[in-house]
């Protein structure tokens, strides 16, 4: 039987909270169809947090984050489609309003209105460290080495202060844990030196220092070119697996997938990257571990063992997919749970920026 092994999943958590009510935040862009990579890394791991809640008074918040998407700026149709989209996706998948809420960032103002206050107390010597803005800029601008990056390099101030509104994401909730991969744990790291220095400067323990849930997924890397990771910006559309490619697709981009010419199927991610990113693909779609994947493959060669990859893919794919559509079709179901999730995410959001506000001095 061909499955996805969620409930098998560890997880890697920062610190000890005592005494405090769990709270967990986390964030996606509306910023094109997920792939393969975001499936099987942030998707998967909100829906195993969701249905492993510890208790009944635990709170999940799942954020449509369309403010971090204006960093790029895109046609404003687009924009409201794409929101939609990544919500009915995110349900195919699994995520249950009943269990969690999903909003867009954009109903919550008090998010950008915490953003503010935290930007008055930032030095632009924290920001200036973060490496996510710098790759980011690296990539536009084809700069070789990002050590030759800095400020003055065509940065607009939305994404070097992309770090400020994060953080005011999983403030605002006052959240306690915050399932992130590895590129975003420098952001948690200032996300909690954000906290520490607001309730040591009002003398307030207003924020939890939030933990960071290291999600232990198989980092699924680009089709084209396995020296990187599987991208939702990359021009190439073989070098990705979106979530709702057609079963034709799947089978074209993972035939056309970089591999070599060695004979056999191994697993070795420095020589042989593009076979090795293959066999992350079938391990986490099966739940095989990657001995008992290259064991039952070592005689295959490179075609056979491609088609192989592409069944596990299609066949676990397609439920999500008839989902998908089914959903398309229920547009006004998936807005209604989007303004639910809003409604009750504003009601807590209000109350701690109530707090916020008295503390600082903006309400007597």
């Amino acid at each position: 039987m061909l499955r996805l092994v969620l409930h098998k999943r560890n997880y890697v958590t920062r610190d000890n909270s005592k005494n405090q009510k769990r709270i967990t935040f986390s964030g996606i862009q509306p910023t094109g169809i997920p792939h393969l990579g975001n499936y099987l890394g942030a998707i998967t791991s909100w829906v195993s947090l969701q249905n492993n809640q510890s208790s009944e008074s635990e709170l999940i918040l799942y954020s449509i984050v369309d403010l971090h998407a204006l960093t790029i700026p895109k046609d404003a149709e687009m924009l409201r489609k794409s929101k939609i989209e990544i919500a009915i996706i995110l349900l195919a998948c699994g995520i249950n309003p009943k269990k969690c809420l999903i909003f867009e960032q954009s109903k919550v103002p008090a998010h950008s209105e915490l953003s503010w206050i935290l930007n008055c107390i930032i030095p632009i010597g924290w920001l200036s460290r973060m490496t996510q803005w710098k790759t980011k800029i690296q990539e536009q601008k084809n700069i070789q080495s990002i050590e030759d990056i800095d400020i003055s390099i065509g940065l607009d101030l939305g994404l070097f202060t992309y770090p400020v509104l994060q953080a005011a994401d999983i403030l605002l909730y006052k959240s306690t844990h915050v399932p992130v991969g590895d590129d975003q744990v420098q952001h948690l790291e200032l996300t909690r030196n954000i906290a520490e220095k607001f309730n040591k400067l009002y003398k307030k323990n207003v924020f939890p220092l939030p933990q960071t849930i290291l999600v232990p997924a198989k980092r699924i890397l680009s089709l084209k070119d396995p020296s990187k990771k599987m991208s939702k910006s990359s021009p190439f559309e073989y070098s990705r697996i979106n979530l709702t490619d057609s079963p034709k697709e799947i089978s074209q981009k993972i035939n056309r997938a970089t591999t070599d010419s060695q004979k056999g199927i191994s697993y070795s991610p420095d020589i042989r990257p593009g076979i090795s990113n293959l066999i992350n693909i079938y391990s986490s779609f099966t739940g095989l571990t990657i001995e008992q994947v290259v064991n039952k493959y070592k005689n295959y060669d490179n075609k056979m063992f491609k088609d192989s990859v592409t069944e596990v893919v299609i066949q676990h794919l397609q439920p999500i997919q008839k989902e998908i559509e089914k959903l398309r079709k229920e547009e006004g179901y998936v807005k209604n749970v989007l303004e639910d999730g809003a409604n009750k995410a504003n009601e807590i959001a209000k109350r701690n920026l109530n707090e916020i506000y008295k503390i600082i001095g903006l309400y007597h």
